[in-house]
């Protein structure tokens, strides 16, 4: 098998498994959603904003960095040295991941004064020893992700959310029951629905635990000179860093976002339930529709790392390019028409599966149709960090990154505090955020790495494609509705139509060429197909 169909098919096993995690988030989610109310999503999505900026600083680096450091010396054919490495990142993990679990608990009552949001406290506390949980699962997914193999990743990513959904339901519904008569009842739902995050992480890390020490040492191992510890270390803190920085300031956007917004809003003289309902839709049926394609960026970009440091090694600049092609080509066909498709289908989708949303309803379909392009945003920029980071260039998408939240955050408060915007400031910003980034990191491809963009069927051929699928899905959507056909029918077979449309003017309009065709999952197929239609 070829290195980019090895590529390709990795990061296809991690892309699906992303949207499976994603769907399972969707659908344990409704429920959710529905359970605690706009209030109560308020207070989960601001928890879950805080909690991911200490999973970023504690361990969300961690499978990034720990691939980095062990591709790189596998490359080398020093097999022992790379797991020496990775015992010296477990335990730099235990120590970062230990720090921001501390940190979360007893700094709770404190960060929930400064949000402004009563009862944040209580999730917090709960998500706190998750961060030392994850800082371990990071590093052993990392393990594997640094010899090529996304398999254990991605089951663990999918026994984790379905331990999650499943608990996060059953907890969020037994506290709301319970304390039904309290006053704090929102926050005692939402710190329900953080109990099945813990429990999800603690089963992966079982799983991806019990898979490492199963495994066998490979014959014949590399009997070069054992690395110093200090010199991984360094090597560790020189990778790691960059990596959090960036993936921090990502997170710094959503959480900085909650803080002017609450902040301003409540100076402007709206109630606070007025406020934390805006921001569970934000955060809620909003960002979680939109951040479905990033999932599989985030996917594709854990695939492409081992190899682009492969390359990056024996200095193989047409190899490298090669895979940043095929990665970016296969990223952009899959935001570009999920974004159309958010925007067409943003009323039917939250009319089906946010029934508590009531009069919100019209809003959260308004803020996805305006919004839904930060998809194609996000996961570019994504991508885009994670091809420069692999290629040496740590510190260039934490530059970008800083001068874009700079931008963002005074955007989205000059918004807030002089128009009555109110919550489609956050999508200005949350739109420009990514888009900034990723035009940042581009040029930086272009000049550094010497990388020449293909824009005809990179980004051309899938925009020209997914408009005339929106086409299909709008029409198709209309008569169905029009004939009477059931809600649930009528969303699904406008998603069939659309996708069948979509493919087929992809494969018309030669978005891949022939040989990568034959690189994708079922590529002989697909083949085949292309070339029937041009007859």
């Amino acid at each position: 098998m070829s290195t980019e169909r090895r590529m390709l098919l990795q990061g296809s096993i991690l892309a699906f498994a992303g949207i499976l995690t994603k769907l399972i988030g969707f659908a344990y989610r409704i429920p959710m959603a529905n359970l605690l109310g706009n209030v109560g999503n308020g207070i989960y999505s601001v928890a879950f904003g805080i909690y991911n900026i200490a999973l970023t600083l504690s361990s969300l680096s961690m499978p990034l960095a720990v691939s980095k450091l062990v591709s790189s010396r596998l490359a080398k054919n020093e097999a022992k040295n790379a797991r020496r490495a990775f015992w010296d990142t477990l335990l730099f993990a235990a120590a970062a991941g230990g720090v921001a679990a501390l940190v979360l608990w007893f700094g709770a009552d404190a960060l929930e004064g400064v949000y402004k949001e009563p009862g944040l406290a209580k999730p917090l506390r709960i998500l706190s020893p998750t961060t030392f949980v994850v800082a371990f699962l990071g590093t052993f997914r990392g393990w594997f992700q640094g010899h090529g193999n996304m398999v254990p990743t991605a089951v663990s990513q999918v026994l984790e959310q379905i331990v999650n959904a499943v608990v996060s339901v059953l907890a969020a519904w037994q506290l709301t029951r319970v304390f039904a008569a309290d006053v704090a009842v929102d926050a005692y739902g939402a710190a329900g629905g953080t109990i099945g995050t813990l429990a999800g992480a603690a089963v992966g890390l079982a799983f991806v635990v019990t898979l490492f020490f199963r495994s066998r040492e490979p014959e014949g191992l590399q009997e070069a000179p054992a690395e110093d510890h200090a010199l991984i270390y360094r090597a560790l803190i020189l990778t790691v860093i960059p990596v959090v920085l960036s993936q921090t300031i990502y997170q710094i956007g959503y959480t900085l976002d909650d803080l002017i917004f609450a902040n301003v809003m409540a100076s402007k003289g709206f109630l606070k339930e007025e406020y934390q309902a805006l921001q569970g839709v934000f955060n809620t049926q909003y960002n979680q529709l939109v951040n479905l394609p990033v999932s599989i960026a985030s996917a594709m970009a854990a695939s492409t790392v081992p190899g682009i440091v492969s390359a990056s090694v024996r200095r193989d600049r047409r190899e490298s390019h090669r895979k940043i092609t095929a990665v970016l080509k296969l990223n952009m066909a899959v935001a570009i028409p999920s974004a159309v498709g958010l925007a067409v289908l943003a009323r039917p989708i939250m009319d089906l599966l946010f029934t508590s949303l009531g009069e919100k309803e019209a809003l959260a379909a308004h803020l996805l149709q305006a919004g839904s392009s930060a998809a194609v945003f996000y996961a570019l920029s994504t991508i885009t960090t994670a091809i420069l980071q692999a290629s040496d260039y740590m510190g260039l998408p934490v530059r970008h990154c800083a001068v874009s939240l700079a931008i963002h955050a005074a955007l989205v408060y000059l918004l807030l505090r002089f128009t009555n915007w109110g919550v489609y400031a956050l999508i200005v910003g949350n739109v420009t955020f990514p888009l900034l980034v990723s035009l940042l990191n581009c040029r930086a491809l272009s000049r550094e790495l010497r990388y020449r963009f293909k824009p005809g069927r990179t980004f051309a051929v899938p925009l020209v494609s997914a408009l005339a699928m929106g086409v299909v899905t709008w029409c198709s959507s209309a008569l169905l509705h029009l004939i009477g056909c059931p809600r649930v029918l009528t969303l699904i077979a406008a998603i069939v139509l659309s996708v069948a449309a979509y493919g087929y003017l992809l494969l018309r309009l030669h978005c891949f060429a022939d040989r990568q065709l034959l690189e994708l999952p079922m590529g002989g197929k697909l083949l085949r197909l292309s070339k029937r239609l041009e007859r």
